[in-house]
């Protein structure tokens, strides 16, 4: 069989597979598992205009475990400010950029780039946001979140 031959073998095979793959509409049952495709993530802009969250799983606000999905947006960054519990983020897209402490100084915080995974540990000041370009971080908790003032005057 020539190298020729054997390439349009195997193209026909897949060609023959294609179809059948296609048009087979596999079904999920929702109550195993669900899922939510990003054009369909709902986000909402905060009312400083600096991020935009999407809440994924639970409610935030309440006891309990919560998802949610954070934008923030380039220029905006939080001020100093720590949480009563553990959050942990993975940065989806874009930098972050975080900083430490109870003194604002956004030349001091670090680059965080996609793929990361940061933990904010309780009762920690600490700052972060976006700086050139948008960052999209993911967000997980027991609720309620909450976010503490910690900046020194």
């Amino acid at each position: 069989m020539t190298r020729l031959t054997r390439v349009l073998a195997l193209a026909a095979v897949a060609l023959t597979l294609l179809p059948g793959t296609l048009s087979s509409a596999a079904q999920i049952d929702s109550k195993a598992v669900e899922f939510v495709t990003p054009d369909k993530i709902t986000f909402v802009k905060n009312a400083a205009g600096t991020n935009e969250t999407a809440v994924l799983f639970g409610d935030p606000a309440k006891p309990g475990p919560y998802v949610i999905r954070l934008r923030w947006f380039p220029g905006n960054m939080s001020r100093p400010h720590y949480h009563a519990n553990d959050r942990f983020f993975i940065v989806i897209s874009g930098t972050w950029w975080l900083g430490t402490g109870d003194t604002y100084n956004p030349d001091s915080t670090v680059p965080v780039p996609a793929g990361t995974y940061v933990i904010h540990k309780a009762k920690q000041p600490h700052y972060d946001g976006a700086k050139g370009e948008p960052a999209v971080i993911q967000v997980w908790g027991m609720g309620p979140a909450t976010s503490i003032p910690a900046e020194k005057k």
